[in-house]
């Protein structure tokens, strides 16, 4: 409408011009270079007892919802029970414990910023590169991920460092354990512990860094040895690249969050406990997304994979002969001695021809290398 000055006046006008009746109400639109269909929108509007029935009406909607009051103290007690949880997560727990009239994820998104309950998030300044295969997580205990979380001090100044245990398909934390040696001596009897609880997966997914890898033949450590002969395959990210393990640092994110809260920890004890408590909340209050708002603990289920303990005598195949490593990994046969991994020290290898001058060594179904007998050289297989 071309209407730019003295809006309401010339309404005005135009409604006296038509009521005059000297002209049809098309004529006049036409004199007023507006439509008729705004012409007698205005004139549906007119009241003689109130001017500003010709005023622009605000475009906001008249009759909007409010959300009722013990709704909103019902979703403001929860944001504080759960201050780390987001509006969508808060919306599916209410559903999940069958509460009615809950609003939709915006509504509650925009209550929580009008009490300033709401930080706002940077923006990630990474690209995702493309990813080499792993294995899938299709059905629970298929892919496990362990991990430590980095290092938090406690208040006598010493460093506690949480080990970590996910399933990578229900996104369960089987295990959160404090400690302040983070190694394979530590490590070792946790997973043990987990195996006996939980049953075992088919794969371990961890980073390359100690006491899950080490710098010899296919990254073998002492943990990963005791792993493949639990029958465990380990498997590992490439270095510098945490999104391929993306679902575990998620869960490292929420954990972090959530310490922020808390003092600085007073012993091994306390920060255990609540680790515990946080643990229990994670698997089993706290809805995940990916799962279609569900709780971990009600997707997952134990392994059927029973835990007996690691072989004593891994397979060997056929026409193979085996060797035993030294106490500082080396192999002796034929008068020679070659360097193969400190971490198989004490274990037994197999060593089988395949071709006149190279054999292969492996141990159990891993083929570890290939020896060089013309050159007395190990060539890596990895």
């Amino acid at each position: 409408m071309p209407w730019t000055e003295t809006v309401t006046m010339q309404r005005l006008q135009f409604v006296a011009a038509c009521l005059e009746g000297s002209l049809t109400v098309a004529e006049v639109c036409r004199r007023f270079n507006i439509s008729r269909k705004t012409g007698y929108k205005w004139l549906a509007r007119f009241s003689p007892d109130d001017v500003t029935s010709l005023s622009d009406r605000s475009r906001a909607r008249h009759h909007q919802r409010a959300t009722p009051e013990p709704m909103v103290k019902l979703l403001l007690e929860t944001k504080q029970q759960h201050p780390l949880w987001g509006p969508e997560k808060i919306r599916q727990r209410l559903l999940n414990l069958n509460v009615t009239g809950v609003p939709a994820a915006s509504t509650i998104g925009e209550l929580f910023r009008g009490h300033g309950l709401v930080k706002k998030r940077k923006a990630p300044t990474f690209k995702p590169t493309k990813r080499h295969e792993l294995h899938a997580a299709v059905r629970p205990n298929d892919v496990w991920s362990a991990d430590f979380k980095g290092q938090f001090t406690h208040a006598g100044g010493r460093w506690c460092h949480p080990f970590t245990l996910t399933d990578n398909c229900s996104r369960i934390v089987l295990a959160c354990d404090a400690t302040y040696t983070p190694d394979g001596r530590f490590v070792i009897p946790c997973l043990e512990r987990v195996f006996r609880e939980c049953g075992m997966p088919q794969v371990l997914r961890t980073d390359n860094g100690p006491p899950f890898a080490g710098s010899g033949l296919w990254g073998l450590s002492q943990m990963a040895v005791w792993l493949i002969k639990c029958g465990v395959l380990p498997e590992r990210i490439r270095p510098g690249k945490p999104t391929e393990n993306g679902r575990h640092e998620r869960m490292h994110r929420t954990l972090k969050d959530a310490l922020k809260q808390h003092a600085k920890f007073i012993s091994l004890e306390e920060q255990q406990a609540w680790m515990d408590a946080w643990r229990h909340e994670f698997n089993e209050i706290r809805p995940h997304r990916a799962l279609g708002g569900k709780t971990p603990g009600s997707v997952w289920y134990p392994s059927e994979r029973i835990f007996t303990g690691p072989l004593k005598a891994m397979p060997v195949p056929d026409d193979a002969r085996t060797l035993r490593v030294s106490l500082k990994g080396d192999l002796f046969f034929n008068s020679t001695r070659v360097f193969l991994s400190e971490a198989l020290r004490g274990e037994w290898v197999w060593m089988k021809q395949v071709e006149e001058d190279l054999d292969e060594v492996g141990f159990g179904e891993l083929i570890l290398a290939r020896y060089d007998r013309r050159n007395h050289r190990i060539i890596r297989a990895d």
